[in-house]
């Protein structure tokens, strides 16, 4: 199958299942959602997992695509069909050939979910501040502390989660999780405003015990910070799915309004808003694409998982998503004022649309977060870092 067959499937999905049923998506329904299930049919669940895995193995670059065409009918969905990237990345790069065995193959097999756990309430962006520990007791490893934000977890099939040693609190761990270990509670589901096709949870571990050969190689904020480069240009996409669907929505409702007696698509200011509109969708789709192409290159190298531990988070993942976040928000607030007050009533999408591409700016790591690191890692020169 080609890729453009591929887009296909996916335009064809979001067609059937879920432009038009927009009330439903954002109504915060009984999580996961029927239609996932429909999408695994299509044979693309977990599309980039490797081969060797049972996956398709696609390249980011396909995968931003992908992700724009599901975030065009709904970021949640798009979000949360796209999220276990992170989780299987790191075990993708860093997890022994039986963990990967165990946790990845089963995964793409039975077309299902994981999710990673690493932010605290306590801690919040200082994820080196984090209180979740875990020990080692004989040939298991031991969890205890709550996870604040977590997508996809009570239907996930595993966790990776992060904690800090209780021996040496210098030290921190990426720990594999089945959903099923005794010790694992979900607390609750967070009401979130937007992107309510997703669901995310509090997840509280006690005396949660898992084999001891569960634990991936290596720093366990480094892994998370390499797992999220892919994550975090899929997100940029997602904005970028969602910024395509305002301005469509925006063009559809200029041929219906009348202004001064001709169609609202006639007057200068509303041509002049879409044609801006298209400009800045088109730098979006450029950026997510040279992010997608530079983590592919560096994933098909053979010393990869190695090069990405020197790396730790890639420049162009942050950057493009801190600017398509920024620019599909003010895309979205402009389009907001075009629809006067009918837009700020759930009468019209463009609500709904608004809030679901806040997260994009807000999620793993917000933007004043984001900057500093970006400040602190390629502005700062190497001599003076601290």
């Amino acid at each position: 199958m080609s890729e453009s067959e591929r887009l296909g499937i996916v335009r064809d999905f979001v067609a059937r299942e879920i432009l038009g049923r927009e009330g439903i998506l954002d109504s915060l329904a009984d999580a996961p959602l029927a239609l996932y299930e429909r999408f695994a049919e299509t044979g693309l669940m977990n599309w980039w997992v490797p081969k060797e895995h049972g996956g398709l193995g696609l390249g980011l670059e396909e995968s931003v695509r992908i992700v724009s065409e599901l975030a065009y009918g709904d970021a949640g969905v798009a979000f949360t069909l796209f999220l276990p990237v992170l989780t299987t990345s790191m075990i993708g790069w860093y997890g022994s050939e039986e963990l990967k065995e165990r946790f990845l193959g089963p995964l793409v097999a039975r077309r299902g979910f994981c999710a990673t756990l690493g932010s605290e309430h306590e801690a919040g962006s200082e994820l080196a501040r984090i209180s979740t520990t875990v020990r080692r007791d004989g040939d298991t490893l031991v969890l205890d502390g709550t996870k604040a934000f977590s997508t996809s977890t009570d239907f996930a099939r595993f966790l990776v989660v992060i904690a800090r040693s209780a021996d040496d609190p210098a030290r921190y761990t990426a720990v594999t999780v089945p959903r099923d270990a005794p010790g694992l509670r979900v607390d609750k589901r967070w009401d979130v405003i937007g992107m309510r096709a997703s669901a995310t949870y509090q997840v509280s571990f006690s005396d949660c015990r898992v084999p001891g050969d569960n634990a991936l190689n290596g720093n366990g904020l480094r892994l998370l910070e390499i797992g999220l480069n892919a994550s975090r240009i899929l997100i940029a996409a997602s904005a970028l799915g969602v910024a395509r669907r305002i301005r469509d929505v925006c063009m559809e409702y200029g041929k219906t309004k009348s202004l001064k007696g001709a169609p609202l698509v006639k007057d200068g200011v509303f041509a002049g808003r879409l044609g801006q509109f298209e400009m800045q969708i088109d730098v979006m789709a450029n950026q997510c694409l040279a992010a997608a192409r530079a983590y592919d290159a560096t994933a098909a190298r053979p010393d990869a998982a190695r090069v990405l531990l020197r790396q730790g988070a890639q420049k162009s993942a942050l950057t493009a998503k801190m600017f398509c976040g920024q620019t599909a928000w003010q895309i979205a607030s402009t389009a907001s004022e075009m629809f006067g007050g009918i837009g700020y009533t759930h009468d019209m999408v463009i609500g709904k649309l608004l809030r679901d591409v806040r997260h994009a700016s807000i999620i793993e790591g917000g933007d004043d977060v984001l900057r500093d690191l970006v400040y602190q890692r390629f502005v700062v020169p190497t001599a003076k870092r601290t």
